[in-house]
């Protein structure tokens, strides 16, 4: 079992780290992938027998150098109690094994190698083990093996596992704690998705491991269509018996779903132990996500090997490209107090097209940055990790108390630095992972969330950023440019209500938590940039554009070309608007065409949403552009002028702000 010492006799692995996995039955060839590297010469493809098992057609060469399966070393080298690792493998057949490992440039060594199993008896079942040293993994790099199949070879089990049992671990008061045993509390906060979470329960029941280590699943229904009315539900619900624990409540957001796991994990405002769950960690989930439930069962092991109590994050993959893994980590600029990619991380990685094992640079993608797999190989610090999966200590739940009441936005990252300033650091883990929407699908950065995106990043600034607010100020007066440039009226006049709803201080932030949300949609409304119409077919058709550009370009002219397209669209936006093109468009813009150098030379276009199921129509409005702009300088003057002030009441306010007796007033009345 996970977590256990193993009981073979003489055997080096003590504790489980990590199972080898194979792909589920029928995964395309991207998605398998993730879990192993096929030759086209091999005689046959790699056949699952379950998702710890396989068979592999003799002369076949299978590498596990893989998202997956290989080891991310240099991750347990930094933040494990561990020196060395031990590969174990149970099988039948003949193959030779060798082990590789990789430096911080994706540098290839091999590291050993042996043949397993007995010719004269291929039908027997042979185990091997095989230690390897962490010592050489300081700042990067994976370990991995691959097999060559004398013999047709069936993998019983395999997995990269600890040669002690798990250790005492360090506090940040230089105390320790036993080793934490190898349980969970599992929080999944649901809105009007019942499907997605009876789809996610129904995955965390599908392994029996996983199952074992579940002490409870705790799930807030903020919705009014529920998980209960779901076809699955009930067989899922008797399956879990009273470790599922379901929690109506109005919408209170991410912020508000994740806080009420948190509090009945701890029992509420007493800590009562009749309302507690007593697991030793618990560990967030969105409800949106396809799990690889593999995944549970290593952050627990990573959390209990931890040489001090770690949040542990696990990466996003793309769930409508499987094989892209969003990022390798995230960090928080301190110039500008925007979350963005750690240092050496490139966004939407195809481990498809560039595997593990790709060293060679393949121009630049969409965001400018160069396209290789050698970045992988580095180990990535991070500030905070996004809560679509997040495993929290309980130790670290009871130290640093609840998530801030900010809804939806910045709860992930101020708890994440919160816990950092507290001694206990975040890890995104490779190879822990989900699949996720990717943020390509969404227009969450001028739709009602680019409210919660503002106030929210200045609540979290004015709590942890140091200094002025300059560099904070300037990214806004940018921002607000963009948007009013591209018609995006509604998105400016929510986000001046975000700079409001933050300077009227800490004090509010309970009373609005329910209220925000409605109260920014009818503002929005009032703006046809931010109604949705069905389809671009139910207006007049488009009259057309000559000369404006729709593509950006890039090279060593780019500079001046973009500034002769500013100046342009500046001029546009200083004349009236001929209305005539309120009510019959001049373009109809796919998301990837509207851009501030095509939109600000229109009276009125239409944009396809991010999900492709409608389109807004954009309509501009020189009097209402000044008005907004005016409003927008004006408040972000404001926050420049009294960021000392608002840094003072949100840090005295903080306290109260996160504790388990206030969120009660939200969750017991």
């Amino acid at each position: 079992m996970h977590l256990m010492a193993n009981s073979t006799s003489g055997s080096m692995a003590v504790e489980r780290l990590q199972r080898i996995i194979l792909p589920k039955l029928g995964e395309p060839r991207d998605v398998r992938s993730l879990y192993l590297v096929e030759p086209d010469t091999n005689p046959g493809r790699v056949k699952a027998l379950s998702r710890t098992s396989a068979h592999i057609p003799a002369g076949s060469e299978v590498s596990f150098e893989s998202y997956f399966n290989a080891l991310p070393a240099s991750y347990w080298r930094r933040w494990s109690q561990l020196d060395d690792v031990v590969l174990r493998l149970e099988l039948t057949g003949v193959a030779r094994v060798d082990v590789f490992r990789s430096k911080i440039d994706g540098s290839r060594i091999a590291v050993t190698g042996e043949v397993v199993g007995d010719p004269e008896k291929p039908e027997a079942t042979s185990i091997c083990e095989i230690p390897v040293s962490l010592a050489p993994f300081e700042d990067g790099g994976w370990i991995w093996f691959d097999l060559t199949c004398e013999t047709d070879v069936e993998i019983k089990q395999a997995a990269w596992w600890s040669p002690v049992a798990a250790g005492e671990q360090t506090l940040p008061d230089g105390s320790t704690q036993s080793a934490p045993e190898g349980r969970v509390t599992i929080g999944i906060p649901t809105f009007n998705r019942p499907a997605d979470a009876v789809a996610a329960l129904e995955a965390l029941a599908s392994d029996p491991e996983v199952d074992g280590i579940i002490d409870a699943i705790l799930m807030p229904d903020q919705g009014d269509k529920h998980p209960a009315d779901e076809p699955g539900f009930a067989a899922v619900a008797k399956h879990f018996g009273d470790r599922l624990r379901i929690f109506p409540q109005g919408n209170l957001g991410g912020s508000g779903g994740y806080s009420r796991i948190m509090y009945e994990a701890l029992g509420g405002p007493e800590s009562d132990p009749e309302r507690a769950t007593d697991s030793p960690f618990i560990l967030y989930m969105d409800d949106d996500i396809a799990i690889e439930p593999d995944s549970i069962l290593r952050a627990v092991a990573v959390g209990r090997f931890a040489k001090q109590p770690i949040l542990v994050g696990g990466q996003m993959l793309n769930l409508q490209e499987r094989s892209h893994l969003h990022s390798m980590g995230e960090v928080v600029g301190r110039h500008d107090f925007m979350w963005t990619s750690a240092p050496h991380v490139h966004y939407d990685h195809d481990f498809y097209t560039h595997p593990l094992r790709d060293r060679g640079e393949h121009g630049a993608n969409a965001a400018g940055e160069v396209i290789d797999s050698k970045d992988l190989h580095r180990r990535i610090d991070v500030d905070y990790n996004g809560w679509w999966m997040c495993l929290i200590p309980r130790t670290v739940a009871k130290k640093i108390g609840q998530p801030l009441p900010l809804f939806i936005k910045w709860d992930d990252a101020e708890y994440g630095l919160r816990a950092g300033d507290a001694g206990f650091p975040t890890a995104t883990w490779p190879g822990i992972a989900i699949w996720h929407m990717a943020w390509s699908d969404k227009d969450d950065a001028i739709d009602w969330q680019a409210y919660f995106h503002l106030r929210n990043r200045l609540i979290v600034a004015a709590i942890q950023h140091e200094g002025s607010a300059d560099g904070i100020v300037k990214s806004m007066r940018k921002a607000t440019a963009k948007h009013l440039l591209c018609l995006e009226y509604s998105t400016v006049a929510i986000q001046n209500e975000a700079m409001k709803d933050f300077l009227a201080g800490p004090e509010h932030l309970f009373d609005i938590l329910e209220t925000s949300l409605p109260r920014i949609n009818k503002l929005r409304k009032e703006f046809p940039d931010a109604r949705v119409i069905p389809t671009a077919g139910e207006l007049p058709k488009a009259s057309g554009l000559a000369g404006v550009p729709t593509r950006d370009i890039g090279g060593r002219l780019a500079p001046l070309k973009k500034s002769v397209w500013l100046a342009k669209g500046l001029l546009n936006n200083l004349r009236p608007a001929d209305r005539v093109h309120h009510e019959i468009p001049q373009a109809n813009f796919a998301p990837i065409e509207a851009r501030w150098f095509s939109l600000s030379r229109v009276d009125g276009a239409t944009v396809t949403t991010a999900d492709g199921r409608g389109v807004v129509y954009r309509q501009r409005d020189r009097e209402k552009a000044k008005a907004l702009l005016e409003a927008s300088w004006a408040l972000q003057k404001q926050v420049a002028d009294r960021f000392p002030e608002m840094q003072r009441r949100y840090r005295e306010a903080h306290p109260e702000l996160t504790s388990r007796k206030k969120w009660a007033d939200v969750f017991e009345k």
